[in-house]
């Protein structure tokens, strides 16, 4: 709709205001506002897969922890300095966590269904335990991370801006590439894999090709929450499969696949949800987030954005045939 296609621009714009000025007015509060977009992150690259694709990944978590590894070890061994070691540790977490992802996508993308999903979990905890065994990354005792060069509170505002960031890039990359041939095969084989191939897509090659791209950014945000938190445990961090990488599938469940908002919204939510349930249910959190899930899967099993959809489609740019004020060339496709 043509005036849906106005208010985007100034939303947009609204939305870069304020997420440039958050840390600024909730300045207590910057470390949770840092990690919402690590949250946004890990919900857009699951839902590359789990929504686009119709590949349900419980292993995503395995390229994040790779990239946290690696980044720290560029840093503690290669004696470059805190800014260059950390972005010479970026560059090798996103090279290893891509080149993880396509030899692992090789191996096992040909699976699919639920044989596909309980391959992922097991690697997400296979992972783990792998790293608390390795001694050169600290096994079971975990590695430190160096010491950021000023004050906690500027560290933790370049690390909101890195993670801002880092968000942006991967919702801009994604929503560029949805709208190109990529974004048609991959909804081909979420659609229906068999006749996909039989039209003559490469649907290995698709598939290989969107782990990689959610490896690379997994690998770097991995390298960043390892360095704010300065402490990267192999368990309850790195390859935290019960925390992490199970939130990335809510969060993208929450939010919905109707377009590329769904979920960010849902990480939106999710976090915010999670955050007052620890500041004001401590001891009951985790049954009032069980709750959450509950809610999630009876009453939102199309997302939010699938709700809003439904009962206002005007707000995603599409009317109704025949609707009042219906006219040719006003829908707008939303990927």
């Amino acid at each position: 709709m043509k005036s849906a296609a106005r208010i985007r621009p100034a939303a947009y714009l609204v939305l870069l205001v304020a997420s440039l000025t958050a840390p600024l007015v909730f300045s207590n509060y910057v470390t949770q506002l840092a990690f919402l977009w690590v949250m946004v992150l890990f919900a857009l690259t699951w839902d590359l897969l789990g929504g686009q694709m119709g590949y349900n990944s419980f292993g995503n978590i395995v390229f994040f922890g790779i990239g946290a590894y690696a980044c720290a070890v560029v840093q503690r061994d290669w004696g470059l300095g805190y800014a260059p070691g950390l972005a010479v540790g970026m560059l090798a977490a996103a090279v290893l966590a891509v080149g993880a992802a396509a030899v692992l996508g090789a191996a096992i993308l040909g699976l699919r269904g639920h044989y596909f999903a309980i391959c992922t979990l097991g690697l997400g905890i296979a992972a783990g335990e792998l790293a608390a065994g390795f001694d050169f990354i600290g096994a079971g005792s975990g590695l430190v991370t160096p010491v950021f060069p000023g004050e906690i509170d500027e560290r933790n505002l370049v690390y909101y801006y890195l993670f801002l960031a880092l968000a942006a890039a991967a919702f801009l990359t994604l929503r560029w590439l949805y709208s190109r041939q990529f974004g048609l095969g991959i909804r081909a084989i979420r659609d229906n894999e068999d006749k996909a191939e039989a039209m003559g897509i490469h649907t290995t090659r698709y598939k290989i090709a969107a782990w990689c791209v959610s490896a690379f950014f997994l690998g770097l945000s991995g390298a960043g929450v390892g360095n704010l938190i300065g402490f990267i445990d192999p368990r309850d961090v790195a390859f935290a499969a019960s925390t992490f990488g199970v939130w990335m599938v809510l969060m993208a469940i929450l939010g919905g696949s109707v377009s590329i908002w769904g979920p960010a919204i849902g990480a939106v939510v999710f976090h915010v949800t999670q955050e007052l349930f620890w500041t004001y249910l401590l001891g009951w959190q985790r049954v009032a987030l069980g709750l959450l899930i509950v809610v999630i899967v009876v009453f939102f099993p199309q997302g939010i954005t699938g709700w809003l959809r439904t009962r206002w489609p005007a707000l995603f740019g599409n009317v109704p045939v025949g609707a009042p004020g219906a006219a040719e060339g006003d829908a707008e496709a939303v990927p």
